[in-house]
């Protein structure tokens, strides 16, 4: 019983954790780490769920028969009938609502490549629209866009523009949109996972501040550049453009108070000690998955041979 819960506190912790990791780490490691956590987690507590509701299953007497197992050896379980029952319902509800989501990601890419086709090629990946509203986003499809609108270019000055561009560019080069759909494909399936997302999502966005604030060499001029385009879209328009595809990274995004305090502040460097922690945490949920299927099987096979035995005697 006890290892069937340690994959679901250590979901609750990373989701504590994910948001002061987030802005305590260097934001690709961020990103990075908590995708991967969150993935190894997920899997892990959907898998001890699921075991509980098998070896409730499989108590009933007709699985126990077809299994040909002891139904008294299976009873002698640390889970409830009843627990293992609430947990396989829970897995399958949550198995549904990954699949869900799954879904929708493969839709939106589909549509995200459908809007590249659409815009063209562009010069080097840009595609410059004569939309009204100034804006600037990354088309995330296999192709990949930077989709920059008249009204922002000539809003923003020559150095200014060259922190934008950079800023979309990191987006497409280093597919942020995977990280993305990887840690809310993991909170679909469990949703105390929820907050390793929304870290996820601010730890992209840094990311690619990062970079194109090492592409210009300078910090300042970066927090700058991303300050006036965010303000020069919310004076146009609260609404994003109807082109804008549901997928799409955009540098004008919320969250623009902390990344900029973030840009004026040096980069953040490596901290190897929050690294090690988090895996280390993670490791202790796959750890509990392993050990649980370890034992459930042992157990299924103490139960298959205390019915051949008793059919042996009888």
């Amino acid at each position: 019983m006890t290892l069937l819960l340690v994959p679901v506190l250590v979901s609750v912790a990373l989701g504590l954790v994910a948001g002061p990791l987030e802005r305590r780490l260097p934001p690709a490691t961020a990103a990075r780490l908590l995708t991967g956590s969150a993935l190894v987690t997920a899997l892990a507590t959907g898998f001890v769920l699921g075991v509980a509701g098998f070896v409730a299953l499989s108590q009933v007497p007709f699985v126990a028969a077809v299994g040909q197992w002891s139904r008294t050896a299976l009873q002698q379980s640390h889970i409830p009938q009843v627990l293992g029952a609430a947990a396989g319902a829970l897995v399958l509800a949550l198995l549904g609502r990954a699949v869900r989501h799954a879904i929708v990601a493969v839709r939106h890419l589909w549509a995200a490549e459908a809007t590249c086709r659409r815009l063209g090629p562009g010069a080097d990946g840009l595609v410059v629209t004569d939309d009204s509203v100034p804006d600037a986003y990354a088309v995330q499809g296999l192709s990949g866009r930077i989709v920059v609108s008249r009204a922002m270019l000539s809003g923003l000055p020559a150095d200014e523009r060259r922190v934008l561009l950079a800023h979309e560019a990191s987006h497409l080069r280093h597919r942020h949109h995977v990280y993305l759909q990887l840690t809310q494909l993991a909170a679909a399936a469990n949703p105390a996972l929820r907050q390793v997302t929304e870290a996820v999502h601010a730890a992209v966005e840094r990311w690619a501040d990062e970079d194109a604030a090492a592409d210009v060499g300078d910090r300042s001029l970066a927090a700058r550049a991303l300050a006036r385009a965010s303000l020069l879209r919310h004076r146009s328009s609260t609404a994003a453009p109807r082109s804008r595809p549901a997928s799409a990274l955009a540098a004008v995004t919320s969250g623009m108070v902390s990344r900029t305090q973030a840009l004026l502040r040096p980069a953040p460097r490596p901290r190897r000690v929050l690294v090690l922690s988090t895996t280390a945490l993670v490791l202790c949920a796959a750890a509990a998955a392993g050990l649980t299927a370890h034992d459930t099987e042992h157990q299924f096979e103490l139960a298959r041979h205390l019915l051949h035995h008793t059919s042996r005697t009888s």
